[in-house]
């Protein structure tokens, strides 16, 4: 019996302890669950009112812009025709979405082809994609932007950072490479990095365009290949 009467009290006691620890501390808790429940309401509500609509919006509106970019209306393609908007303003209007971040590529290249390389270099910088195959090739764009502002050191990485983005992809991996080795030979006048990079286009891609000529290259550089 004093083993169930001891039982019972420290029961009494845990209870109570809890109602003590809640009547100091309730309010606290209850205030946290509220910013918890609010904070998730909030954030599904961005997403599926604000977020969603509005990278729907910025895909509709990058229909023309880029209807105009393969036309080579450049100049539509940036700034729009009046009715629909260019590059620029997607990405002035919808920034924070998927299709502005591909709008900075876009206005990237325009830049390029008109000549305005440091504009070209501020938006493919500011454009970052998981897609391989596509910041491989803004890399790219960025070694060219470089390069024809005698800027050859940073044009070289970029040219080598391109080539060595998605080395699956073979056809283009092989150009950029190429691009680079060529590059070290002709404008750095650098023997050694040239011949190493031929000598990597040879091995990795063999098969492309860019593989079968590089004997022909390292051969200038005074490397010969034997068949054996």
């Amino acid at each position: 019996m004093a083993a169930k009467k001891f039982e019972g009290n420290e029961g009494e006691v845990i209870i109570a302890k809890a109602k003590d620890f809640w009547e100091r501390n309730g309010k606290t808790f209850t205030i946290a669950a509220t910013v918890i429940i609010l904070a998730v309401g909030g954030w599904f509500g961005y997403q599926n009112f604000i977020k969603k609509p509005k990278e729907s919006k910025a895909v509709d509106a990058m229909f023309k812009a880029e209807e105009y970019y393969r036309m080579d209306s450049i100049n539509k393609a940036l700034n729009g025709d009046g009715l629909y908007s260019g590059f620029l303003r997607i990405i002035d209007k919808y920034g924070g979405t998927q299709a502005a971040k591909l709008a900075n590529f876009y206005a990237g290249s325009c830049y390029l082809k008109l000549g305005d390389n440091e504009k070209a270099i501020k938006h493919l910088k500011k454009f970052k994609t998981d897609s391989k195959i596509i910041q491989a090739r803004a890399y790219k764009l960025l070694g060219d932007a470089h390069a024809e502002m005698k800027k050859n050191e940073d044009a070289f990485d970029y040219y080598k950072k391109a080539a060595r983005h998605f080395e699956d992809d073979e056809t283009n991996s092989a150009e950029y490479l190429f691009t680079a080795a060529y590059f070290a030979a002709r404008v750095l006048n650098n023997k050694s990095e040239a011949i190493e990079l031929f000598e990597e286009l040879k091995t990795k891609y063999p098969r492309t365009t860019q593989g079968l000529d590089a004997d022909k290259y390292l051969a200038q550089l005074g490397v010969y290949h034997t068949e054996e």
